[in-house]
């Protein structure tokens, strides 16, 4: 039998306090040795309802999904876990999943693994129609540009710490997710996608896409990152493998 893996999770969350305590209970905690919530400057009781939940609550006061995942990654440097997932807090991803998010790690050898809501019928439905598009050209760009097909820029992904670390992840705000995805194929990381459970979110609208300034912002860095990294200098195309 394969020892069990040190799992932490980092939630980033932004005024999140009536869907997080929801995310947090149906975490399976007996693979999760710490949940880490990111209080990304919110003005409700997101920190309380973590820490009563018995999460780990790290303070990021300023505003971006990266900046939260970075002060999540800082914070986890001094404990070193094996394998880091990250999961919003807003209860769209269904927490359950995490063990297909982290049986090809443990199982397979793989060193990132999306979970994709483009793969489940009922998922791929639960995506606003600016979602389903702002995938679809992302990935297609992606695809064209770096010879990786992937089917979703999903939050809800699981990679091993190590391979994390020498990313070199900067993006501080809506880019994070797609730098993190084009990164690992620059590096020869081992990829693979799941199909994951998807809803509307439980409480509240999406940051993101639930405005037309949210979603205009996100869709520009995302596209943005798509082709800054395809032109940098200094990178040849590594071989990267997915299921």
């Amino acid at each position: 039998m394969r020892p069990t893996p040190r799992i932490a999770v980092v939630s980033p969350a932004l005024n999140e306090e009536e869907a997080l305590p929801h995310v947090l209970r149906a975490l399976p905690t007996h693979l999760v040795e710490e949940v880490v919530v990111v209080d990304n400057g919110s003005s409700d009781r997101t920190a309380e309802r973590a820490r009563a939940a018995g999460a780990t609550v790290v303070s990021e006061p300023r505003r971006g999904y990266g900046w939260a995942c970075l002060a999540g990654i800082a914070y986890l440097r001094t404990k070193n876990p094996e394998i880091i997932v990250f999961l919003d807090g807003d209860g769209s991803d269904d927490p359950q999943d995490l063990p297909l998010l982290i049986r090809p790690i443990v199982e397979e050898g793989y060193d990132l693994v999306i979970g994709s809501r483009t793969k489940e019928d009922g998922a791929r439905k639960a995506l606003l129609p600016q979602a389903r598009f702002g995938n679809a050209l992302a990935t297609f760009l992606i695809r064209a540009l770096y010879g990786f097909s992937y089917s979703d820029l999903g939050p809800f992904r699981a990679i091993r710490f190590s391979s994390l670390c020498s990313l070199g992840m900067k993006d501080r705000t809506y880019g994070w997710t797609v730098e993190m995805q084009i990164k690992a194929i620059q590096q020869g990381l081992r990829i693979a996608e799941v199909p994951v459970r998807y809803r509307r979110r439980l409480a509240g609208s999406s940051k993101v896409t639930g405005t037309v300034s949210g979603t205009l912002g996100a869709g520009g860095k995302i596209l943005w990152t798509v082709f800054r990294y395809a032109v940098r200098p200094g990178w040849t195309r590594k071989r990267s493998s997915g299921i």
